[in-house]
C-alpha cells in the first residue's frame, strides 16, 4: 500500500465502492428504459422487436443482475442512514454491513425462482 494513502480496502471501502456502483448501473437501467419506453411512440414495431429481445434468457440473467443491484442499494442506503444518524451507528457500522449482506443474499435466493423460472424452463425444456 503506497505511503499517505487513505485506502485501506476494509468492509466500509467496499460498500461505498459497491453502493456507487449499484447507483450507477441503476440510473444507466432508468435510462434505457426511458428510451426503450419512448420507442413505442415512435414505431410500435421496433418497441415490440425490443420487448421480444426482453423475453430472452440472457435478458433475465440481467433482470436479475438488477434486482441485486436495486436491494443492495435499497439495503446498503438504510444502513447508511442508519450510520449517519444513530448515535452508535459508526461503532456498529460493520455488523450492519454483514446484516445487509446475509439479508440481501437471503432476498436475492428468494427471487431467483420468480425472476430466472422462465428463462431456466425456457433453456432446459419445462
Amino acid at each position: 500500500m503506497p505511503a499517505g494513502t487513505l485506502y485501506r480496502g476494509r468492509e466500509g471501502m467496499w460498500s461505498w465502492v459497491a453502493h456507487r456502483v449499484t447507483g450507477v448501473l441503476i440510473f444507466f437501467f432508468l435510462f434505457v428504459h426511458v428510451l426503450d419506453t419512448a420507442l413505442v411512440r415512435v414505431s410500435p414495431e421496433a418497441y415490440d422487436d425490443t420487448i421480444a429481445v426482453y423475453k430472452t434468457p440472457l435478458v433475465a440473467v440481467m433482470e436479475y443482475g438488477l434486482v441485486a443491484a436495486v436491494l443492495f442499494h435499497a439495503l446498503n442506503g438504510l444502513r447508511v442512514v442508519a450510520v449517519d444518524f444513530w448515535a452508535s451507528g459508526t461503532r456498529y457500522q460493520k455488523q450492519m454491513l454483514w446484516t445487509v449482506v446475509g439479508l440481501w443474499l437471503v432476498l436475492m435466493a428468494g427471487a431467483a425462482y420468480p425472476v430466472l423460472g422462465h428463462a431456466v424452463r425456457e433453456v432446459f425444456g419445462s
